[in-house]
């Protein structure tokens, strides 16, 4: 799903997608259509703007993402300000890429995003994980409490490592590793991989476990 208030641009990225072998199942070109369309079709990753006219796009990222864990958020912003990228992920992007990308790195960007990765435009990634390592606190002692091998698949999600690649590093079906990432997104009410990521930096667990 493509949103933009910019119907030429809009309409552009959804033909050059289309052809590019995507399914583009809607468009929209302001925040409260986008939620409500995502909300019915459910994309598996939504393309969007930040500036949708009257209302911010980080808004419709908040109640796409806060209805559906299904969809993910890639945001195409022209804006590469530090606090529209880190605004965009709190409210639970998965990604973030500047227009001035190219068309091989936006398609490369919407398959990683659909497959579960967080993308950035080279530079944002160490902003946001900065940002995180910086709000991080000491970890709670009555924490969600994780089974090992859930604390081990989020430990390698916290890495950047795929749900095929944790799999085969695992030696686990792909259907176990989804199914243990969202038993752990349930257990500490997140709603996607970025924001799991966040809270393995947070409690240290994007490092190796002492011996």
């Amino acid at each position: 799903m493509v949103v933009d208030d910019h119907p030429m641009w809009r309409d552009g990225v959804a033909r050059d997608l289309a052809e590019r072998g995507f399914e583009v199942v809607a468009t929209a070109a302001d925040a409260a259509a986008a939620v409500r369309i995502a909300g019915t079709v459910r994309p598996r990753v939504v393309l969007m703007d930040l500036n949708l006219g009257a209302e911010s796009g980080v808004t419709a990222i908040a109640g796409i993402t806060a209805a559906s864990t299904e969809s993910r958020v890639l945001v195409l912003s022209a804006s590469g300000e530090h606090s529209d990228v880190l605004e965009a992920v709190k409210a639970g992007a998965s990604g973030y890429l500047v227009k001035s990308a190219s068309a091989e790195e936006l398609v490369e960007a919407v398959r990683r995003t659909a497959a579960g990765d967080a993308v950035f435009t080279p530079g944002l990634a160490g902003l946001v994980l900065g940002e995180y390592r910086r709000m991080a606190s000491a970890p709670a002692d009555d924490g969600p409490r994780l089974t090992d091998r859930e604390t081990e698949v989020l430990r390698l999600v916290a890495k950047g490592m795929t749900a095929r690649r944790i799999a085969e590093k695992l030696v686990l079906s792909h259907r176990t590793v989804e199914n243990h990432v969202q038993s752990t997104l349930r257990k500490l009410q997140l709603h996607n991989r970025v924001e799991l990521a966040r809270y393995a930096i947070e409690h240290g667990l994007d490092e190796e476990p002492q011996q």
